[in-house]
């Protein structure tokens, strides 16, 4: 082999050599890049990675980025620390008095120790289940019909409390329970309902009685109210009358005072109180009376007008008359009618009854 053959095969090893050298290069930078990449974790918001190394339990990784060496530790479960809600299907259930139910329940719980979720139970949710189907036929069995429909609120409670502390070791907390339906056998729904709508009779039939007597009660008070204002106001017009009569009479002998003390100051003549007798005797002598009562000074009076012998009825052949004199009718008051009080009739009466004395006060 000639120099120049010789030269030319070194270039071209070398050549090849440093080819090779690359492609290891960057083989070896892909592998790194792989393993970085594999190895780097972005934990998300509300979630928890449960980290082994060799298989047995190493750390918890939270929300956040984390880097865990390759091939010795792994992601062994990604937990979801939001609360979830656990419907589950219906479930025949028997109460003490032997009537089979059909009860759904919903569950809300939600992980609070992520080690426990992972390592305490095969299957969480699934246990978490059976045990809540369990607790409810414990429970269920333990109340009649009647109760289980009316007591909800306790059943939950009971619920709740019993499973938040049977999943403290599952890393489960159970923050509520509900009882979503509560289903009856149809015979039984059919009594319920008969049930129901008398008790809405009864209600009915009690409203109604209580309406009666409020307002029997209301009609009777008014009743009450109206005789005691009515009583007043009699009452009332009773006084009132019985004021205006005593000052209808005192106004009456005033009006005697007055005139006694007018006649006096009148110095009234003689002539004029013979008149006066006269007039007098005229009235007695109208052929009823069967008494008369005649002055002293009669025979003067009878020689001096010569009207003795008609005055005292003396030969007069006139017979006595000795039916009873008629009383006066008080005249009606127009303003009376068939809508007028009894007060104001009693007070028109009173009235014609002072003016009628009146009228006798002044014949006489």
């Amino acid at each position: 082999m000639n120099m120049s053959n010789m030269t030319a095969f070194g270039s071209s090893a070398s050549h090849g050599t440093s080819l090779v050298g690359l492609i290891v290069g960057i083989i070896v930078a892909l592998i790194v890049i792989w393993i970085l990449s594999a190895n780097i974790r972005i934990v998300p918001q509300a979630e928890a990675y449960v980290i082994e190394r060799l298989g047995k339990y190493k750390t918890t990784w939270e929300a956040g980025l984390h880097l865990k060496f390759p091939f010795i530790e792994r992601v062994s479960r990604r937990v979801s620390l939001k609360e979830q809600v656990l419907d589950f299907p219906p479930q025949p259930v028997i109460t003490k008095d032997n009537v089979i139910i059909s009860l759904d329940s919903v569950v809300f719980c939600k992980v609070f120790d992520p080690r426990l979720y992972t390592y305490g139970v095969e299957n969480p949710m699934t246990g978490l289940q059976n045990l809540a189907s369990t607790t409810l036929r414990n429970i269920i069995g333990d109340m009649e019909l009647d109760q289980t429909l009316t007591s909800r609120d306790e059943i939950n409670a009971k619920m709740q409390t019993i499973l938040d502390v049977a999943t403290d070791d599952w890393g489960i907390k159970v923050t509520r329970v509900e009882i979503k339906n509560i289903t009856p056998p149809a015979e039984i729904e059919e009594v319920m309902t008969k049930q129901m709508r008398a008790e809405r009779e009864r209600r009915q039939t009690v409203l109604e009685a209580q309406a009666h007597q409020e307002a029997v009660v209301a009609r009777a008070e008014g009743d009450k109210k109206a005789k005691i204002l009515a009583a007043e106001a009699e009452r009332d017009a009773q006084i009132a009358l019985a004021q205006g009569r005593a000052r209808s009479i005192e106004m009456v002998y005033e009006a005697e005072a007055n005139g006694l003390i007018n006649l006096k100051n009148a110095q009234i003549t003689e002539p004029v109180l013979r008149l006066k007798g006269l007039e007098a005797l005229r009235q007695v002598a109208d052929g009823r009376s069967t008494k008369i009562f005649m002055p002293s000074d009669i025979a003067n009076v009878v020689s001096t007008l010569g009207i003795a012998g008609e005055a005292m009825g003396i030969g007069s052949s006139t017979p006595v008359d000795d039916s009873p004199k008629p009383e006066p009718v008080p005249e009606t008051d127009p303003c009376l009618s068939d809508l007028t009080s009894f007060g104001g009739v009693d007070a028109a009466r009173t009235t014609a009854e002072i003016n009628m004395e009146m009228d006798k006060y002044h014949n006489h």
